[in-house]
């Protein structure tokens, strides 16, 4: 499999442990969904080091084979990486739809090679100020947009303990996965995000554990 695809565990190893959790994660949503309505969905770590864009990535390809259609949105507009994980182009994307370079009705979106009905919408270049970016009106009507082209949504954000832009994306979907790492996010860490998304009124669907041992 080319590099790219090296973290893209639910390809290149299907019936491994890992490639399970991610299944086991995918249905998981889908009963939160019961309650309530999940058709869009912010994933976030808690703070710097958790790697987002690959459970992203590979919740998305999970889901993409379960036969949902899928549109996974790089919205970390500070350090976007989605587009590594799939090999694909960066020169337009999110921004470029936000800053009306291309339009909500023919956005740049890109199609997962081997993985029908999974497309993925990069950041695009990245702008001077990504907050007044995530948190416009313009935002709101992007995701509306792509939610009508798709039956689940999912968007990265920035860790919600460096910037605003998890909870300012919470506002504006069904929601906020968190992810936690094993042995390196702290107690207080996730207690404080929890505060923070919970004080903006953001719901907080589940928490998603990485990098822990089989034993645990």
């Amino acid at each position: 499999m080319p590099d790219f695809q090296s973290t893209l565990i639910t390809l290149t190893h299907p019936r491994s442990a890992a490639a399970e959790a991610y299944r086991a994660l995918r249905a998981n949503l889908t009963l939160a969904s019961l309650e309530r309505p999940i058709h869009t969905l912010t994933v976030a770590a808690v703070t710097t080091g958790e790697d987002t864009s690959v459970l992203l990535a590979n919740l998305g390809v999970v889901t993409a084979q379960a036969g949902q259609r899928m549109i996974l949105i790089d919205a970390d507009l500070r350090h976007p990486s989605l587009h590594e994980r799939f090999g694909a182009p960066n020169e337009r994307g999110l921004t470029t739809v936000l800053e009306g370079q291309d339009a909500l009705s023919a956005p740049p979106l890109v199609a997962v090679e081997n993985v029908d009905g999974l497309h993925l919408l990069t950041s695009g270049p990245q702008p001077l100020d990504a907050a007044a970016h995530i948190g416009s009106r313009r935002m709101e009507e992007v995701i509306a947009a792509l939610q009508k082209r798709a039956e689940l949504v999912l968007l990265s954000a920035p860790p919600v303990l460096d910037a605003t832009d998890a909870a300012l994306l919470g506002l504006k979907t069904d929601g906020v996965l968190l992810i936690v790492q094993a042995k390196h996010t702290g107690c207080a860490q996730v207690q404080r995000a929890k505060e923070l998304l919970e004080k903006a009124r953001v719901r907080i669907v589940g928490v998603a554990l990485t990098h822990a041992t089989a034993d645990r």
